[in-house]
């Protein structure tokens, strides 16, 4: 009888054991591990990242890292760690965590403006994914690409077309190159391509004279009028006079595209730079910024009329004067340089 009652208590007792281990293991596995407020927190891990790497980007945010390091242990996480963005939600388990951080890699909105230079835009990219900006500038500058899609030094600039963009955080600098030339070949489909053939451009002479456009006017309704005086000055072989390309010059030969220049002055109007539409025929050889898609637009649907001149309507700003004759034109500069004067506008 006693050795039946020994046999039964150590039974319960090894029940009791496999039951809290059980119930540990059950818990590590399914118990919330999460200890932040917020619905949802987001994990950031390299390209290249070690487990303990993870383990120091998840731990302010789990409350018991052991257990997570005993669940990735079981599911194989801690050999095949995966770069990216994740986002762990409150009152997840170590099994859903894993499991997050494994295949839930979710894309990030990346968007970019009006840069005037690569280092400007590889700046911008590198605060949105884990690219930084020498590997950016690097890979927009390589030779081979460059060499192997026909862009050059002047004309590359003209290739990234400012808009927003899903990426996966963990892109790599060439991977995000090479979107960008598929977003550009995608832009240039066979009805935009026609459409600059009748105009008698390339299309980078027409992201160039985008881009003198957009820096022309801030308002869109107004750039089909502003492309439409450019395209009749191309017409006619006269110079296309426009002080952006002027002080895009000016930026680009001293290296400080920071610079900030409001009036430009006859003397500049002297510089030796292909830039320069005072001084050469044409559109310049490669864009003095990143147009935006709606200025490129704007000069392929350019408006038609018969204006050669327009100058800043100061009783309207943001918007122009336009002018079919120099005489017009010299009096509406008029009240432009008047006002110049009087806000003290030396450059």
């Amino acid at each position: 009888m006693y050795l039946k009652k020994v046999l039964w208590a150590t039974a319960i007792l090894g029940l009791l054991i496999c039951g809290f281990i059980t119930y540990q293991i059950y818990t590590a596995i399914f118990g919330p591990n999460t200890q932040f407020n917020n619905e949802e927190a987001y994990v950031y891990i390299p390209t290249d990242a070690t487990f303990n790497d993870v383990k120091m980007a998840v731990e302010p945010l789990l409350k018991d890292l052991s257990t997570f390091e005993s669940v990735a242990k079981r599911k194989g996480y801690i050999t095949n760690v995966k770069p990216g963005k994740y986002a762990l939600k409150k009152g997840m388990n170590n099994n859903e965590i894993i499991n997050t951080l494994r295949s839930a890699n979710i894309p990030v909105r990346v968007s970019f403006n009006n840069q005037e230079s690569l280092s400007a835009l590889a700046g911008r990219i590198a605060e949105q994914i884990e690219a930084d900006s020498v590997a950016l500038v690097d890979a927009f500058n390589d030779p081979g690409f460059l060499n192997e899609t026909h862009f050059d030094e002047d004309s590359k600039l003209g290739m990234y077309l400012p808009n927003t963009y899903e990426f996966f955080w963990n892109t790599s600098a060439e991977a995000f190159r090479d979107r960008m030339l598929k977003e550009y070949q995608r832009f240039w489909n066979e009805d935009r391509l026609a459409k600059a053939k009748k105009l008698g451009l390339s299309p980078n002479e027409i992201t160039s004279l985008a881009a003198i456009v957009q820096k022309e006017t801030v308002k869109p309704e107004e750039r089909p009028r502003v492309a439409g005086v450019y395209l009749n000055r191309i017409r006619k072989g006269m110079l296309l006079q426009a002080d952006p390309t002027v002080i895009f010059a000016i930026k680009k030969e001293t290296g400080n595209y920071d610079t900030i220049i409001k009036r430009v002055l006859y003397r500049d109007l002297e510089m030796d730079s292909p830039y320069n539409t005072y001084k050469y025929v044409g559109v310049p050889p490669g864009p003095i910024t990143m147009p935006d898609i709606a200025s490129i637009d704007a000069v392929l649907n350019a408006e038609k009329h018969d204006y050669l001149y327009f100058v800043a309507d100061v009783s309207n700003f943001g918007y122009h004067m336009f002018a079919k004759t120099l005489a017009q034109h010299n009096r509406n500069k008029v009240q432009y340089t008047r006002w110049l004067n009087e806000q003290k506008v030396l450059r």
